[in-house]
């Protein structure tokens, strides 16, 4: 009987199933995870009313802060890939520089998230969860013995499928994985992401309801007319994203000069600075539902929506540099939510634009702030409209998206996740090239009856910008020359020009075979 990478078509209809065997799995550990920090941080709060008025049990909790910090080290230093957001680490995994222990990278990433979001700091649970996704399709491909290049897709589709879940955004999920990650766009990996982030997200709705993340009620669009506030916004937003890029990596700056400070003990610091949040300003503990609840459920001044968005921006940024196991995702949509707030306000003040518009600026500016940080507006329009129940404001989102988008390019402000994979690369010994040509490896599983198959190197018109490096047969490596044969089941390892990558793989594909033209 064929094996599926020998028949395309079978390869592609067995990619809907792989699809939907990691959305089962990779939507359960999320909604495990969610489930994890939601109640961490219900029992944070509970601590902290508990704690406030008795000072025994207030030098208590500061121990048990020390003690959780020193577990979520030891596990950072257990396992390093554990650490941060995770995004940046499965991107890493997907241009061929990285290889994750998918089992321990899911233990300390469950475990060390809770604490830290039990601890209070201000962590999100978007790009762990992303993470853990990708791990728990990799564990899956690794014991079902998937391909290289199945274990690729069905790590794709993991990642968004983790995201679905984690923002009960379906469409957000397949784009970002698209968008953000593989940076391509073939039909069979299409399939394949759908599959996994539609089940996830079905997993995900059945625990948590079918209730957006957001509950803002958007009562009309704004008029064209008062469109040049959005430009405004868009400005604004691009110029505050750049700020907020540079201070969290100076954030991790921070942390990398203790250097007599081992690593796995300076993660202690962001739990001793909670414990005192805690009985100052404990909106800003979290991800940051508090500060949500805050400007949906009241009217606040300026300046205390001021005081809240510069708190919670630099609590985030000392958290984040820690190399605690959070991520940015969820705390960045809140500070863009303010942004937003702070914005609204004042052109509403100063305009007499009906007050029922500020909700329109909020949502808005979560995803423009979302744009001009991870550099990924389609995600950023699906997402916030997904995650606040309505898809009836995409022009006003993208205006403000794309403007935003390109006052950060014209400021120079390398979007975070790339910024984050090069320092963990040069921490792992890697180096991506500084010129505009990033190499990246890619594996490809020749099937047969496919071009590639029963053919010398040199006979086949492989695509410009990438060279093919080796050949894997089993495993024995083969130096890839121009009289080397290739046979069925042969994976071709091909160095490939980032800037061609979409185009330059769907080529590769089509000559071994695993895809079909349509």
């Amino acid at each position: 009987m064929k094996s599926l990478l020998e028949n395309p078509h079978g390869f592609s209809v067995s990619l809907v199933f792989d699809g939907l065997f990691v959305g089962i799995f990779a939507g359960c550990i999320s909604v495990i995870y969610r489930l994890l920090l939601n109640n961490a941080e219900k029992l944070l709060f509970t601590i902290i009313a508990f704690t406030k008025t008795r000072p025994f049990w207030i030098a208590v909790w500061f121990i048990v802060l020390i003690v959780m910090g020193l577990i979520v080290g030891w596990l950072m230093s257990w396992e390093g890939m554990a650490s941060g957001s995770g995004i940046p680490q499965v991107q890493g995994e997907m241009k061929g520089y990285l290889n994750q222990n998918w089992h321990r990278v899911l233990c300390s990433k469950i475990i060390g998230g809770t604490l830290c979001i039990l601890g209070g700091l201000s962590l999100g649970r978007e790009g762990p969860s992303v993470q853990l996704g990708a791990m728990a399709a990799k564990g899956i491909a690794k014991i079902t013995k998937k391909s290289q290049t199945k274990e690729r897709y069905m790590m794709t589709c993991g990642a968004g499928a983790g995201l679905a879940a984690a923002f009960n955004a379906p469409l957000a999920g397949v784009m970002f994985s698209l968008e953000e990650l593989q940076k391509n766009f073939n039909s069979s990996m299409l399939v394949c992401i759908i599959s996994g982030c539609v089940t996830s997200d079905f997993i995900s709705k059945n625990v948590f309801g079918l209730s957006p993340v957001f509950d803002f009620h958007l009562k009309a669009a704004l008029p064209l007319v008062h469109y040049w506030m959005l430009i405004l916004l868009g400005i604004l937003l691009g110029l505050c994203g750049a700020f907020y890029n540079f201070i969290m990596l100076k954030g991790q700056d921070l942390f990398g000069a203790m250097k007599k400070i081992p690593a796995k003990y300076r993660i202690v610091f962001p739990f001793v600075v909670s414990g005192i949040v805690c009985y100052t300003l404990p909106s800003i503990l979290a991800g940051g539902h508090a500060m949500i609840s805050l400007i949906t459920g009241h009217t606040l001044l300026v300046s205390t929506m001021l005081l809240l968005l510069v708190a919670k921006f630099f609590f985030s940024a000392f958290c984040f540099g820690s190399g605690a196991p959070g991520g940015i995702f969820f705390p960045l949509l809140i500070l863009g939510a303010y942004l937003g707030a702070i914005y609204g306000t004042l052109v509403i003040q100063a305009s007499g634009i009906p007050s029922y518009y500020l909700v329109n600026f909020i949502t808005i500016s979560m995803a423009g702030f979302f744009t001009a940080i991870v550099r990924a507006p389609i995600t950023g329009i699906l997402l916030i409209a997904e995650m606040t129940g309505t898809f009836e404001h995409f022009l006003s989102l993208a205006v403000v998206c794309i403007i935003s988008y390109l006052v950060a390019h014209l400021l120079k402000s390398e979007p975070i996740y790339e910024s984050l994979l090069g320092r963990i690369l040069a921490k792992n010994g890697f180096k991506e090239s500084e010129d505009a040509d990033h190499k990246v490896l890619r594996g490809f599983a020749v099937g047969t009856g496919s071009i590639a198959a029963k053919q010398l190197v040199k006979d086949i018109p492989w695509p410009e910008h990438c060279l093919i490096v080796t050949l894997n047969r089993g495993d024995e490596e083969i130096i890839a020359r121009g009289s080397t044969e290739i046979h069925a089941g042969d994976t071709i390892i091909a160095l490939i020009d980032d800037n061609y990558l979409g185009m330059v793989t769907e080529s590769i594909q089509l000559i071994c075979g695993e895809i079909i033209p349509e």
